[in-house]
């Protein structure tokens, strides 16, 4: 349940077997109680001049008068200490008083008065109260000493409760900046963990191309082996290079080049699966790794459309392709099949060779 929604009673778990508990660690009796009572028309008589005489002490100490402010929070002050001080000698100390008590805590919490400002506030108050019972109680001097002794007792009664909730709202506070701090940890934490990741990302990505990096290459295409070997796959590679690339860069300028192993690195992750491998090699070379997939398969399927997407979009550029297959019933080697790929790409290279010609635009 939120704590909006409870009594501060409730929120401190506060009982009539508790009040009466707290009671009994002063010694507060029932007939305490009614020697209060007892002086509930005199207190009441007097009470504009007490609660005047109270703030004008209050209002002399500099951090008393700078909470206070105004006139109108003065005026307001006066009317909840009139009420507070007719309390005490109310002659009932039940549930309602204690969650009253309990309010001035939180009230005066919330307000910034300090615990030192409060408990001077009190043995002011209690002051007063001493002197003007003395001064006007027509008692023997045994009754008027048991009626401060028992207004004594109820003011520390009172205090309890007020540091009670003092102290609450401290806990409560902390645990606050605790859970702050925490979410605060959380959040952090998860950028870390977002950035490493994309770090990691950036760290085995190709920024031209999208595609990976050589980094690590080998490592990747033996997992990948090792993996299609345990379900006794076939695998493929495809080692691909760009015809005449020194060409489009000297004629055309390096701006050209990037643009033509972008559009090259844009097709082949078009055309390739989940679960395919596809490298940047480096400078105009790819490397891509099929997984269950025959050369067969691979030269129909992937080569077949890759030289189509590439003529459509780059008329002026042709791509020599290599194709390896391991597995199912033996297995190469990571670095032997991008070996054999590449040396295959290199005998088709060699196919299409021809006498330099200018690359038009």
């Amino acid at each position: 349940m939120n704590t909006t929604d409870q009594t501060l009673l409730e929120q401190m778990h506060i009982t009539e077997p508790e009040v009466k508990h707290r009671m009994n660690l002063f010694s507060f009796s029932e007939e305490e109680a009614k020697l209060l009572l007892f002086c509930k028309n005199i207190v009441l008589e007097n009470i504009d001049f007490l609660v005047s005489d109270f703030y004008e002490t209050q209002i002399n100490i500099p951090e008393i008068a700078l909470l206070i402010g105004d006139a109108d929070t003065l005026a307001r002050l006066r009317s909840a200490q009139r009420r507070y001080i007719l309390d005490l000698f109310s002659g009932v100390y039940d549930l309602e008083y204690v969650n009253n008590r309990l309010r001035i805590g939180l009230v005066h919490k919330r307000i910034g008065v300090e615990p030192k400002l409060y408990l001077s506030a009190i043995h002011t108050l209690k002051s007063l109260l001493h002197q003007m019972l003395i001064d006007l109680l027509k008692a023997s001097d045994a009754d008027v000493m048991s009626i401060l002794g028992a207004l004594d007792k109820l003011l520390m009664f009172d205090i309890t409760l007020v540091f009670d909730m003092y102290i609450r709202s401290m806990v409560s506070e902390v645990e606050s900046a605790r859970n702050k701090s925490e979410q605060y940890a959380r959040i952090l934490e998860e950028k870390v963990k977002e950035r490493t990741r994309q770090l990691e990302d950036i760290s085995h990505t190709d920024a031209l191309t999208g595609l990976l990096n050589v980094r690590d290459i080998e490592e990747i295409v033996t997992t990948a082996l090792r993996s299609a070997q345990r379900r006794m796959e076939p695998v493929t590679a495809i080692y691909i290079d760009a015809d005449n690339f020194k060409q489009i860069n000297d004629q055309m300028g390096h701006q050209r080049g990037d643009e033509v192993l972008r559009a090259i690195g844009k097709a082949i992750k078009s055309l390739a699966r989940i679960g395919d491998i596809c490298i940047r090699y480096g400078g105009d070379e790819f490397f891509v790794l099929l997984g269950n997939c025959t050369e067969v398969e691979a030269r129909t399927i992937f080569v077949e459309r890759l030289e189509k997407a590439i003529k459509i979009e780059l008329n002026d550029v042709s791509l020599s392709m290599g194709v390896a297959q391991t597995g199912p019933n033996e297995y190469m080697e990571g670095s032997a099949l991008i070996q054999l790929a590449d040396k295959r790409m290199y005998e088709v290279k060699q196919t299409h060779k021809s006498p330099d010609k200018t690359i038009s635009a």
